[in-house]
């Protein structure tokens, strides 16, 4: 089933009989986690969602639950509020070194810049998010630009203002330099740790894939190294068992960039419950000092749709693009500018409205965001049956005693997205992208 040089990889590192357990483990059925969103849900409520499916709590993330059976997610409208993400158990453990790193940097105090630079399609991004504070501010990135469109959806269904998503080359970061005080790399590797999740990665491994993805992953982190500040926190993960591209590579991250190794832990199908895994936190050498935001004068413009958000007097500015009119924290607009002016941005802080003439058309991502004026619009609870309806972009016909106009529609509470009421028909302006093809 899997490749001779394959088992004698695992064999020369981790001995026969460790290599032999694994290899069954690898053979059996792929662990299945969600971790929840703790802005919009709490674990507790979520394994009352999942009811009888749930299996424990993972160890290392609070937030995340195993299920003993897989559900049908795309028929959840709490998933595609972003009320929870389905992730991989192991890869949450960057959750813990993340919070680590932010402890040693700031000890609480606000303002970190951090990069995930091959983010998509969004584990570690929405974990993050759900991390660092109000006044943190995260760069979320993957070069493919199909990937980086399904990273922006996820993001946004997380719902935080305080994140810029872009669809750059690491080499692209040239021009920030010391930018970022933590920079997580989940690097593209052979995929030894999804073999028993992916069919496909267990064909296409092979000795010389292992060390190309190895010399892919030096490039990327010589290219970004530079945009991490002195003494700032590096983390680096695989998906992979061997040694080539992790510790070979931990050890030529300390050694030819400089750095010191804090911690590196690896996660091994029949030891841990979850996939292969192995991440490692690192310290630039260096002195830190923390980025200190920069002030910016420009007058904020408050467009009408600026009653769609719930804001504290100059807590957000607006920015339009085209017609597209966007809101992100007043103490981040000056970093979500550089930013802009240096990359590629495909989505920064919250887009709320289209503007259509004089009229403002509420985005899809407002609804599902934490800044939200719910009293700006009338709530529509709907059924089951009417939130896959929605999620799907058929129309809903509404009762004569609901209010023509923009409606915000939820499911048990979950905020799902706008339609327009028009009285006998309605304009569901869930996105086409967004739109679910499966049937109940």
């Amino acid at each position: 089933m899997f490749p001779v040089d394959f088992i004698h990889s695992l064999e020369t590192h981790f001995g026969e009989e460790r290599a032999r357990r694994l290899i069954s483990a690898l053979s059996g059925e792929p662990s299945l986690s969600v971790r929840a969103n703790p802005a919009k849900i709490s674990a507790e409520k979520l394994a009352e969602h999942f009811s009888d499916d749930v299996d424990g709590v993972v160890p290392w993330c609070p937030e995340g639950l195993y299920l003993e059976n897989r559900p049908s997610f795309t028929l959840d409208p709490l998933f595609h509020a972003g009320y929870y993400y389905v992730q991989e158990a192991s890869s949450m453990y960057a959750g813990v070194l993340l919070e680590r790193a932010m402890r040693q940097l700031l000890a609480g105090r606000p303002g970190l810049r951090i990069l995930d630079l091959c983010a998509a399609p969004g584990g570690k991004s929405t974990h993050i998010l759900s991390i660092i504070g109000p006044n943190d501010i995260l760069l979320s990135n993957e070069v493919i630009r199909s990937r980086a469109s399904i990273l922006a959806e996820n993001v946004a269904k997380w719902g935080y203002p305080n994140v810029v998503v872009s669809n750059n080359d690491p080499a692209d970061f040239s021009s920030l330099d010391a930018f970022f005080d933590i920079v997580v790399v989940d690097a593209p590797c052979s995929g030894e740790g999804m073999f028993r999740k992916d069919s496909d990665a267990v064909s296409e491994w092979s000795l010389d894939n292992v060390r190309l993805c190895a010399s892919r992953q030096r490039r990327i982190v010589s290219d970004i190294w530079p945009a991490l500040r002195e003494g700032g926190f590096f983390i680096y993960s695989t998906c992979t068992f061997n040694t080539l591209e992790n510790d070979e590579n931990v050890a030529w991250i300390v050694s030819e960039l400089g750095a010191e190794l804090i911690e590196q832990r690896r996660f091994l199908p029949g030891e841990e419950r979850g996939e292969g895994f192995f991440i490692a936190l690192l310290r630039k050498n260096g002195d830190y000092s923390p980025s200190v935001g920069t002030s910016e004068n420009k007058k904020n413009q408050m467009p009408a749709c600026a009653q769609y958000i719930s804001q504290v007097e100059g807590q957000f500015t607006f920015s339009k693009k085209g017609d597209l009119w966007r809101a992100f924290p007043t103490a981040l607009a000056a970093d979500i500018r550089i930013l802009e002016s240096s990359l590629r941005v495909i989505r920064s802080g919250v887009a709320v409205a289209m503007q259509k003439g004089r009229d403002m058309i509420p985005e899809a991502d407002l609804a599902l965001s934490m800044i939200v004026d719910k009293k700006a619009f009338h709530t529509v609870e709907l059924s089951p049956e009417d939130a896959l309806k929605f999620l799907s972009r058929d129309n809903i016909v509404f009762g004569a005693e609901i209010p023509l106009g923009y409606l915000l529609v939820s499911f048990e509470g979950a905020p799902l997205g706008f339609v327009k009421n028009l009285g006998r028909r309605s304009n569901n302006l869930h996105p086409l992208s967004r739109r679910i093809r499966m049937k109940p």
